[in-house]
């Protein structure tokens, strides 16, 4: 008798491991999902005019230093979202002063601290 029992409870445990593991994994995959749309489609802070803010690229700033720079400002919700967004735009950060606003997109934010070379400015 105590061996059927034991053996139930080994089953029993051994089912409600796999299943935790299984909503693990779910809940997992849903977070990946949900942050890899995100790269692409998450929308600007203020979806009306915005608030203007002056941001500063210096020479020794990385770009998890500007994506942390923007979340404190308030111009992105998320500094890892936009810190693998700038990461798979090729975005390449140049030391300078730039005046940005909550109503732009990651992409937006990206373009307006870019200066424009003189080819460019010639089209």
């Amino acid at each position: 008798m105590t061996k059927i029992v034991m053996r139930v409870l080994s089953i029993s445990i051994t089912v409600l491991l796999g299943v935790l593991v299984v909503c693990g994994l779910y809940q997992i995959g849903l977070s990946c999902y949900d942050f890899g749309y995100r790269v692409y489609t998450e929308p600007a802070v203020s979806q009306d005019k915005g608030t203007e803010q002056i941001v500063q690229i210096t020479e020794d700033m990385g770009t998890k230093d500007l994506a942390e720079l923007l979340e404190e400002k308030g111009l992105v919700r998320d500094d890892r979202l936009f810190y693998v967004q700038a990461k798979l735009s090729g975005f390449d950060l140049i030391p300078g002063v730039y005046k940005v606003s909550t109503s732009m997109t990651a992409r937006e934010l990206m373009a307006a601290m870019t200066p424009v070379t003189e080819e460019e400015a010639e089209e």
